[in-house]
């Protein structure tokens, strides 16, 4: 909190140093592979947007035998968003979810999710504000079914227990025509949880654009969650990412090679249980089209 209050008083006095020139295109889109960017909508815009991760390429569940994970899903999204601002986005999505413990313990699935983020900094030109910076929220709800057994999360004694909240700040840096960095740091709490896990999970995040050509960029994200409950000897690896994107002029596409299973913060973060070195990543892809209203 004494981080994002110090970044509020950074916007007040950047915002009394003058005209300045925006840099825009950090990122083409809002969102890098697993993880958001800074972007965001520009003032009533809508995103119509299209998320889907197969099953495993290779390892136990790929193979041949499901043609390379491609006939299997592991989590579909399709949701909006708007923006209400050139500086403030919403968004509403509907997720498959359905995360998993190593023990087989199943997560949160079915999940309705609302999404908020603010764009407080915007990189400019002369240099006075030298990178963008903006806070993201979201809000998970699971619309399942409960079921008998007291011992799975899905039981859902209250319906607190249905949701998930994931709030994160995120600092990008547009170094040339060519290249973008950022970083991120984020919390992801669950009102429920399986014996022996922890509802609160910190992470930190890296992400990267190439540019390659006119149409074409490289992406690269990584999510690490920073827990001793979270770690490999535990059967929880990092959400890595490697995509391209490729602009159409009406909108963006992505294809994407990733070991995250699920899309949503709130369930990619803490169920993240599959290796790249056994072969359990999958192919993904995204279509975002947005309209001007």
């Amino acid at each position: 909190m004494r981080f994002i209050f110090c970044c509020f008083l950074f916007f007040g006095a950047t915002s009394f140093l003058g005209a300045q020139t925006p840099v825009y295109t950090t990122f083409k889109d809002t969102r890098v592979i697993n993880s958001h960017s800074t972007e965001t909508l520009t003032k009533r815009q809508l995103d119509i947007r299209i998320t889907h991760r197969f099953g495993d390429v290779l390892g136990d569940l790929g193979g041949f035998s499901t043609f390379y994970g491609l006939e299997t899903a592991t989590d579909v999204l399709i949701g909006a968003e708007y923006g209400i601002s050139d500086h403030v986005m919403v968004g509403v999505h509907r997720a498959k979810g359905g995360g998993s413990l190593p023990n087989g313990t199943a997560g949160l699935n079915q999940l309705l999710n609302g999404v908020a983020k603010v764009r407080l900094l915007q990189q400019d030109i002369e240099n006075k504000k030298p990178l963008s910076l903006a806070i993201l929220g979201v809000v998970s709800l699971s619309t399942a079914e409960a079921v008998d057994n007291e011992n799975l999360i899905q039981h859902f004694d209250v319906f607190a227990h249905r949701m998930a909240y994931h709030t994160q700040i995120i600092a990008a840096r547009k170094f040339s025509d060519v290249f973008s960095l950022q970083a991120s740091a984020g919390y992801t709490y669950r009102n429920v949880v399986p014996f022996a896990d922890e509802n609160g999970i910190i992470s930190i995040g890296f992400a990267s654009r190439i540019q390659m050509s006119r149409v074409f960029g490289l992406v690269l994200d990584a999510t690490l969650p920073f827990s001793e409950s979270r770690d490999t000897d535990r059967g929880f690896y990092p959400a890595l990412g490697i995509g391209v994107e490729i602009e159409t002029g009406g909108h963006v596409f992505q294809i994407n090679l990733t070991n995250a299973t699920h899309i949503m913060e709130t369930s990619y973060i803490p169920y993240t249980t599959s290796n790249w070195l056994d072969g359990e990543f999958r192919l993904g892809f995204t279509i975002s089209r947005p309209f001007n209203l």
